[in-house]
């Protein structure tokens, strides 16, 4: 069953084509710019204002009702409870999808329309890269070429971190990945003081695990998400702009001798696409198989792009 399909009867989500999905928009000001558009997008994602018009303001609406909904029903909530003084903790909303498909670019510009609502709430964006374990850890456990794939990430710490943020702890530190090194930044964090909404972004954020045989809870990422997003694309689309991206790359960031991948700037056009498309083949795509596009239908919202990288169908789930 396609759940994707418009006419499919038994789907869980309303499915709209981009210019149908762009009319929910309604009043929504723009309020991005298009030189932020190009500083927010990443390497090779043609996103631009046509786009956030199209697609994202309508999302922007879509969420600020959810946003909206959960604060009333926490209101009522303490009035349920004889007022119980329970701090209000943030609205979460997880950005799922394979490599290249363009969800930094979809978790930034997201966090920037949000935060510029009337209400100007607060909005921190995190992405699981720091929450992998170091190449240190990696390399021991014969591990590298499976970076990426769930059993690559400190789990227990991604599930920690959740679970303070949902508590409304103050100062939640999360760790910092730099991609000119490969490899998490040793004693550095970003700190989360109680946004009213944080982005949590990465390609495994939907992620299921094993049941236990006793009962007893097995807590995954999604659990602790108010809203998840999917961004989708066809195989052999995300697979172009996964090469396309690194040979440009090449071009650019590898070029720093500092960089992880600074070897493959040395290389001839023939060798480096070479290198690119066994990336692909035997890592990126088994990921995408195995575990990625296996919970694309556990979102509440699936962007699914065409072959220009822009969104031509967006499937709500239905309520």
């Amino acid at each position: 069953m396609d759940q994707l399909a418009p006419e499919e009867k038994y789907s869980p989500y309303r499915v709209f084509s981009s210019e149908e999905w762009a009319a929910f928009r309604a009043d929504t000001p723009l309020t991005l710019t298009g030189e932020e558009i190009q500083r927010l997008r990443s390497l090779n994602d043609p996103i631009d204002l046509e786009e956030v018009k199209r697609i994202y303001l309508s999302l922007s609406r879509l969420l600020s009702a959810h946003v909206e909904a959960s604060q009333l029903l926490f209101r009522q909530r303490q009035v349920f409870f004889s007022n119980d003084q329970s701090v209000k903790t943030p609205f979460i909303i997880g950005i799922a999808g394979s490599v290249a498909v363009g969800k930094s670019t979809t978790a930034r510009v997201l966090k920037e329309l949000l935060a510029r609502w009337p209400s100007s709430p607060k909005v921190d964006l995190i992405t699981t890269d720091g929450f992998l374990l170091r190449n240190e850890i990696l390399r021991r456990e014969n591990l590298m070429e499976r970076k990426g794939f769930p059993e690559s990430y400190d789990v227990g710490a991604l599930l920690r971190f959740l679970s303070a943020i949902k508590a409304g702890m103050r100062n939640v530190r999360a760790p910092l990945y730099s991609h000119l090194t490969y490899d998490v930044l040793p004693g550095e964090f970003a700190t989360i003081d109680r946004p009213d909404i944080l982005i949590f972004e990465g390609i495994n954020v939907l992620q299921t695990r094993d049941l236990p045989r006793d009962g007893r809870a097995v807590p995954v990422v999604s659990d602790f998400f108010d809203f998840s997003i999917y961004i989708d694309a066809e195989e052999q689309m995300i697979q172009k702009w996964y090469i396309d991206r690194f040979m440009r790359l090449r071009e650019t960031a590898f070029r720093s001798p500092e960089n992880f991948f600074h070897r493959y700037s040395q290389l001839s056009d023939e060798a480096a696409l070479a290198i690119a498309e066994g990336l692909w083949s035997n890592i990126n795509l088994k990921n995408l198989r195995e575990n990625i596009l296996p919970t694309r239908p556990r979102a509440d919202l699936i962007l699914r792009k065409g072959a220009n990288h822009l969104v031509e169908v967006v499937a709500l789930r239905k309520i």
